[in-house]
């Protein structure tokens, strides 16, 4: 009897609660819906707009981030060497672009016999990977050459009365060449034509080739 006192006394507890709409007319409920539901979507709208923000923040960021990291200036002169030889990015200064075009022009177009092969040793290590089968390959052929003769002799000189032109993945450079075997000279004249690579500050040799050789100066 005890139990069932106490459960009638919870339901009277509960039954006894007031309830929110008594009295109210027909559309107070519909009008606590509707604002209910209203500031649902206020709050909805709210959490978008803030994810929106932070995305936006982000992409900011990044973008700032990639920015700075491409106009990093990273600076390589070489021993005794001078002026303004830098590489911004992968983007790499006119100064910088002159001496390694001197250089690839140096070691691959003046050797003999008794250098060719170390010559050529250091002009592979500025071979790009995809590049350096084929670069070893056109050096090995030029040393079978020597091998047979070993009187010849290179020599190859920028010319000063044309401009060396590059673009972000080439240079062009006029030269001449003088060719020496067994006491017989003879002088060419042609370009000199490097495909070259930036990437992360580091001069990258892709190509070497040379081209409108044909017409024989005296």
């Amino acid at each position: 009897m005890a139990l069932f006192r106490n459960g009638i006394r919870g339901n009277k507890d509960a039954g006894s609660r007031p309830d929110p709409l008594a009295g109210k007319p027909a559309s107070f409920g519909i009008h606590r819906y509707l604002q209910g539901s209203a500031n649902l979507f206020e709050e909805n709208r709210l959490l978008k707009f803030a994810i929106c923000g932070t995305l936006g923040v982000t992409a900011v960021l990044g973008m700032l981030l990639y920015t700075t990291n491409q106009n990093q200036r990273t600076v390589i002169v070489p021993f005794g060497a001078g002026g303004d030889l830098y590489v911004t990015g992968n983007t790499p200064s006119p100064g910088y672009l002159h001496t390694m075009t001197r250089n690839v022009v140096s070691l691959a177009g003046t050797y003999s016999a008794y250098s060719a092969d170390r010559q050529f040793q250091e002009l592979l290590s500025l071979a790009h990977p995809s590049a350096y089968n084929g670069l070893r390959d056109s050096f090995n052929a030029i040393l079978d050459e020597l091998a047979s003769n070993p009187t010849l002799s290179i020599a190859t000189y920028v010319r000063t009365d044309q401009p060396v032109t590059w673009t972000k993945t080439e240079i062009v450079v006029p030269v001449e060449k003088v060719r020496i075997i067994g006491g017989v000279v003879r002088k060419f004249r042609g370009n000199f034509r490097i495909g070259y690579a930036i990437d992360n500050g580091r001069f990258w040799l892709t190509r070497l080739s040379e081209e409108k050789f044909d017409a024989e100066t005296h």
